[in-house]
């Protein structure tokens, strides 16, 4: 643990992409590979289930510390979280732990159904066995708010050179529900990790707006446009004869939309799509409101798909009979969608976001400015050799 707290304070004081990259590749050379694991969930997102709620720690500290109630409240207005504020107003701790990053979440999941009078007592002796940085890491993975201002990208590439594997390879490794007590670091990153998880998807390629002139861009013939639908980005995996439908924010959704099951019977095996997933009825986009209705609900009834069809607007190709596409020119891509028989496109889920025509930048403009009629939120550009 004091490895990883001394980790976390040192990229929590600087803001330079480099210095970070350098404090990661220094960490993850010192420390063994179950916590490297650990470490790249949390980094990466993943959260240690919660079973402690704040009033309890707030109690539990508030007794420990003997501060009276009002110092301890008027102490965390001042701070603005529990975690940090906690660690702040503890006593020195009277012992010291060795204990690894892995060995503490251990340590945390074996009391998460412990009763109560227990698990004060063992986050007690947890408290004074840990120093500041150390009580702010363990309160912040107990509390559930575990955050770290290091970007994915930093990240990756980072592990891209500590272990000499390629970024893009790295960053589809990371994707997916992985977790730490499934898998062992070495096959998380290995190519055998890919091909035994058919439900893996592809790291999501994000846009950007262009904030001066499209001219900068240099020729319109080099650029393809289409319009910017308004739902939810997703990717539509159809690998040996089954289906998973991802977030653009890493949540598999395949319950969320049982119609997206009939493409199995039109999609060769084997394929991967990059697209948007919105309401569609009346050959028209309809309000992402809509959408949302469905997203919270635990059961879709036929009602439900009634009243909020969803289609998969399809932008792109990522893989198909197996192979990864990535490398191919959008141009190529493209070429292989279109290939495939356009009767797919017509039975309702499936749609492709066609190409808009355009002759040069100004044109452009004055289609652009016609974006709400066509229930849309703009339009996007990709370079034809991206």
């Amino acid at each position: 643990m004091k490895l990883f707290a001394e980790f976390i304070e040192s990229l929590d004081r600087t803001n330079k992409t480099n210095d970070k990259i350098e404090i990661i590749k220094d960490y993850f050379a010192n420390v063994n590979e179950k916590d490297k694991l650990w470490t790249l969930y949390l980094l990466s997102g993943g959260k240690i289930k919660k079973k402690f709620n704040s009033s309890q720690l707030r109690e539990w500290a508030i007794e420990f510390s003997r501060l009276p109630k009002w110092l301890f409240e008027e102490s965390y207005h001042s701070v603005g979280d529990l975690a940090e504020t906690i660690a702040l107003i503890l006593p020195e701790p009277l012992n010291k732990s060795d204990k690894t990053l892995t060995e503490w979440i251990e340590y945390i999941e074996a009391i998460n159904n412990a009763n109560d009078e227990n698990r004060k007592e063992k986050i007690t002796e947890a408290w004074n066995s840990l120093n500041q940085n150390e009580r702010f890491v363990f309160n912040k993975l107990i509390t559930g708010s575990f955050r770290i201002g290091v970007s994915q990208k930093t990240l990756i590439n980072a592990l891209s050179q500590t272990e000499d594997i390629e970024a893009n390879i790295i960053a589809h490794r990371l994707m997916g529900n992985w977790h730490p007590a499934a898998t062992t670091f070495p096959d998380l990153l290995s190519s055998k990790n890919l091909n035994d998880e058919i439900s893996k998807p592809y790291p999501f390629f994000l846009a950007y707006s262009v904030e001066d002139n499209p001219e900068r861009l240099g020729d319109p013939a080099d650029w393809q446009a289409e319009w910017k639908w308004d739902g939810i980005r997703g990717q539509l995996i159809y690998r040996k004869g089954e289906l998973f439908v991802w977030s653009r924010g890493e949540e598999l959704v395949t319950d969320k939309f049982p119609e997206l099951q009939y493409v199995k019977s039109i999609l060769p095996d084997g394929i991967v799509l990059d697209g948007e997933i919105m309401c569609y009825g009346n050959n028209c986009p309809m309000p992402f409101n809509l959408l949302q209705t469905r997203i919270g609900r635990k059961n879709i009834n036929q009602k439900i798909l009634k009243e909020a069809p969803v289609v998969f607007m399809i932008y792109d190709i990522l893989e198909y009979e197996g192979k990864d596409l990535r490398e191919k020119f959008l141009t190529e891509r493209i070429k292989i969608l279109n290939n495939l028989e356009r009767k797919t496109w017509d039975l309702g889920v499936l749609k492709l976001s066609e190409e808009i025509s355009f002759e040069n930048w100004e044109e452009l403009r004055k289609i652009r400015s016609k974006s709400r009629d066509f229930f849309t939120e703009g339009i996007m550009l990709k370079n034809s050799s991206s």
